[in-house]
């Protein structure tokens, strides 16, 4: 790999240039959404009208036959990373996941009624907890109950994904993923320094990982992705680099870099995380600073959001052909307009609707033994929504909104609907990070890292509290 240059790593000196990038984003650090959706999750309500939604799917009509994406949450993992926000149970306790198997499928059973069991999955993601808690006969039996009930498909274009553990999975069981159907994995790695694994209570040395990335290859995945975070405890700008010359080593074709979120009084387990081990804010900026340079310096492309793909990937083609989406997976490519969540607190969002699952286990079987559906909080999105949803979801993937397209499909006048936001983005423009004209808005090179923060103008909800910055709910944008 390409190293880093030397005033970078030097441990009292930083380059001119990284120095102002720094500054520049000292600027622009707040708390803000990651907008995997519009309104946020913060903005779903108990009270949300689930009678609407379902006298809306009961009348029938061609959303039962568009194209589906599916969402599967198995929450269970063995052990506790004390970094994690996730919603999981830690658990080695036997039959667990057969009693959530049970729950599952009766779940999958009403929700394919609903929504219609004729629709093709083109996209289907694996999410946690640790899906591949589930041992090789549970996820066979989990995708044969899938199958019975959606239209799986086999054609290549589809997606079907799933995250691994790497400490939970054994080299056969790859092929295994490979033979129900998965042709993505996604693999946490977060950090290859012994220290940081230790201090977050994930040990995976680095063979280990390279032995399940050849697996991987071998048995012909579409794409393999990788997860890091920065900014965990005893993180420095010299592991960072290490961390990243092995990940480069294994070519992963694509790769997430998430910050981390220290918030002990919401997430107990980060309570096993001593705060002083943490970088501090200038040494974090740096970390954020060295990961963009290096991955881009090893031939990774920055679509936005801490995301970054080989040029080849299908992500960075449907980014440059106005196809990429950002929804509570990240990024992906858009082959579905509605998106079904089954199990314990997953989201789905589908037609003019968004809708969690009840989010405590044992509420959540109580309701589904019952015959009811899960889903207790949600939304339904106003057409102010589906504005500045369009704008934000713009920015976000394509890096561009289109003003005139804009003003044609929802039938206003953006210069004059968005005074104020203009006024408020004027200050980035200034800084680098944007482009204005009556024609476009464009996030530059220099902006991407400030995505959030330039979506954030146009959240409409954020306005409804008082001072400068969003509730304390929010992660660090930066």
């Amino acid at each position: 790999m390409t190293s880093i240059p030397p005033d970078l790593v030097a441990s009292t000196t930083i380059s001119p240039e990284y120095k102002a990038d720094m500054e520049l984003a000292a600027k622009y650090a707040s708390a803000g959404p990651r907008y995997t959706s519009y309104p946020t999750a913060p903005q779903f309500r108990g009270d949300f009208p689930l009678d609407q939604y379902l006298s809306w799917q009961g009348r029938g009509g061609d959303h039962k036959r568009e194209p589906l994406s599916l969402y599967v949450h198995l929450p269970f993992c063995h052990d506790i990373c004390y970094y994690c926000a996730c919603n999981k149970i830690v658990t080695r306790e036997k039959g667990v996941a057969r009693s959530y198997l049970d729950r599952l499928e009766r779940e999958i059973a009403m929700q394919a009624e609903i929504v219609g069991n004729r629709r093709p999955i083109t996209q289907m993601h694996w999410g946690g907890g640790t899906p591949t808690y589930l041992d090789n006969a549970e996820i066979t039996e989990l995708m044969h109950i899938l199958a019975s009930h959606f239209r799986l498909l086999d054609k290549g274009y589809r997606e079907y994904s799933i995250e691994i553990d790497p400490r939970t999975v054994e080299i056969s069981s790859i092929a295994l993923l490979k033979g129900v159907g998965f042709n993505r994995i996604s693999l946490g790695i977060q950090d290859f320094d012994p220290l940081v694994q230790k201090t977050v209570n994930r040990i995976q040395p680095y063979n280990e990982i390279s032995r399940l990335v050849d697996s991987v290859r071998a048995h012909g995945f579409r794409s393999l992705s990788f997860d890091l975070i920065y900014g965990l405890p005893h993180q420095d700008r010299f592991t960072i680099e290490e961390t990243l010359r092995k990940v480069i080593s294994l070519r992963p074709d694509r790769i997430a870099c998430y910050n981390y979120a220290h918030l002990p009084e919401r997430f107990p387990s980060q309570r096993a995380i001593d705060r002083l081990t943490l970088p501090e804010p200038e040494e974090k900026l740096l970390l954020q600073q060295i990961i963009s340079h290096t991955l881009q310096e090893a031939g990774y492309l920055h679509i936005g959001m801490d995301h970054y793909v080989l040029p080849d990937d299908e992500l960075a083609v449907a980014q440059r052909e106005g196809r990429l989406q950002r929804n509570f997976q990240g990024y992906s490519l858009h082959m579905a307009d509605d998106l079904l969540g089954l199990g314990v607190s997953a989201i789905s969002h589908i037609g003019d609707f968004y809708l969690q699952n009840e989010r405590d286990i044992n509420r959540y079987y109580e309701l589904v033994d019952n015959g009811e559906l899960p889903s207790n909080r949600g939304c339904k999105v106003t057409s102010d929504d589906k504005l500045r949803r369009h704008i934000i979801m713009s920015l976000i993937s394509d890096l561009k909104l289109d003003v005139p397209e804009c003003n044609r499909q929802f039938g206003v006048d953006f210069q004059h609907e968005f005074q104020g936001e203009l006024q408020e983005l004027e200050r980035m423009v200034q800084d680098g990070l944007l482009k204005v004209s009556p024609e476009a808005i464009t996030v530059t090179g220099r902006g991407r890292p400030f995505l959030r923060n330039i979506c954030m103008p146009f959240d409409a909800y954020l306005k409804d509290h008082k001072g400068d910055q969003p509730p304390p709910r929010f992660s660090a944008t930066l």
